[in-house]
């Protein structure tokens, strides 16, 4: 029979054990190539995530478990002597999933329309997943000529939420969570 010192120890042995092997596992993802622009009516973003995409998750994405990456992008008016005013806040998701039938990757992006994007290729689907491109922040009406303002935006892989009995099949699911830095464009209209 164990000791209670005996299985205190144990306890926390194995909870350093499980942080190290987080820590391991901890994603280098960031987001590059931000780029606020604007067409004639429209202010827009362009970004991709990088460092997102583990082995772990590629497992897990060929086994058929959904995923999704969330992007946070929000629009502030920049004042001096008061906090700086939301002007917009946009949640946008690329999701995909795999079809082990058709032997397809399908990658829906809530910003595009929710149209389906239906590749075989991973490296293909990889980076319909990692990017946003042209996201419509605000029409330009919205925002004051010599205007100063700031696009804060950051991503994240969304929790899965899995049947009760798989959690042992897919225990490292955990492991692959990611959220980036938040990053900050300032920029004068």
């Amino acid at each position: 029979m164990i000791s209670s010192r005996n299985r205190k120890i144990c306890v926390w042995i194995l909870g350093i054990i499980f942080f190290a092997q987080n820590l391991s596992f901890a994603q280098d993802a960031r987001l590059t190539n931000i780029i606020v622009t604007n067409t004639r009516d429209d202010l827009l973003v362009y970004l991709n995530v990088e460092g997102a995409f583990r082995e772990e998750m590629e497992k897990a994405i060929s086994s058929g478990v959904p995923t999704t990456f969330s992007f946070f992008i929000s629009l502030y008016k920049v004042r001096n002597l008061w906090l700086d005013k939301k002007i917009a806040d946009i949640k946008a998701t690329n999701t995909i999933k795999y079809n082990n039938l058709k032997e397809e990757f399908v990658v829906k992006r809530s910003w595009d329309g929710g149209k389906q994007h239906v590749t075989q290729s991973f490296p293909e689907a990889r980076k319909l997943m990692a990017e946003i491109d042209s996201l419509k922040v605000v029409s330009l009406g919205k925002l004051e000529k010599g205007g100063h303002y700031q696009i804060r935006t950051e991503a994240e892989l969304s929790k899965v939420t899995l049947p009760f009995y798989l959690h042992y099949v897919f225990f490292f699911v955990s492991l692959w969570n990611f959220e980036t830095d938040l990053y900050t464009i300032d920029f004068i209209y």
